[in-house]
């Protein structure tokens, strides 16, 4: 088993070998679980201390989580693990950034989340968002959100 320690990360490390040590460490704790709450919450932690791990601006990371599609209602992302502040528990697919990343299946990346058409402030203190489209089999089924 994997222990606690996993999400503490070097400080004097590149991002690029932040990221190596994240999937190193997610395969392990994936390992025998298949619980995608689990694996996601973990998932979640590994990025929010990795970034918090780097030198500036990727150690000004304020929120790191997932999305998830609402299987009863596929046109929205409800709130699924994350690290940070409460969040917006649903969003429409083409709404904000998140649910334009989930509609066109392209990853965002917006510096400014003000100059974002339509942005949807969950948190005041976010000042930019890198949102990534997770697709099956060519449907969306949930996004990763990286807020700073």
């Amino acid at each position: 088993m994997v222990h606690a320690d996993a999400s503490n990360f070097a400080s004097d490390v590149t991002k690029e070998e932040a990221y190596r040590q994240v999937l190193l460490h997610a395969a392990a704790l994936f390992e025998g679980q298949r619980n995608w709450v689990c694996n996601l919450a973990n998932t979640s932690s590994l990025l929010f201390h990795a970034y918090k791990s780097l030198p500036s601006p990727s150690n000004a990371v304020n929120w790191a989580g997932f999305y998830v599609v609402d299987a009863r209602s596929p046109q929205h992302l409800i709130l699924g693990p994350f690290q940070g502040k409460v969040a917006c528990q649903s969003i429409v697919f083409g709404k904000g950034v998140c649910g334009t990343a989930a509609a066109t299946q392209t990853t965002r990346i917006v510096p400014d989340v003000e100059l974002f058409p339509g942005h949807i402030a969950c948190d005041s203190d976010s000042k930019s968002e890198v949102v990534v489209p997770i697709v099956v089999g060519g449907r969306t089924v949930a996004i990763i959100d990286v807020d700073c």
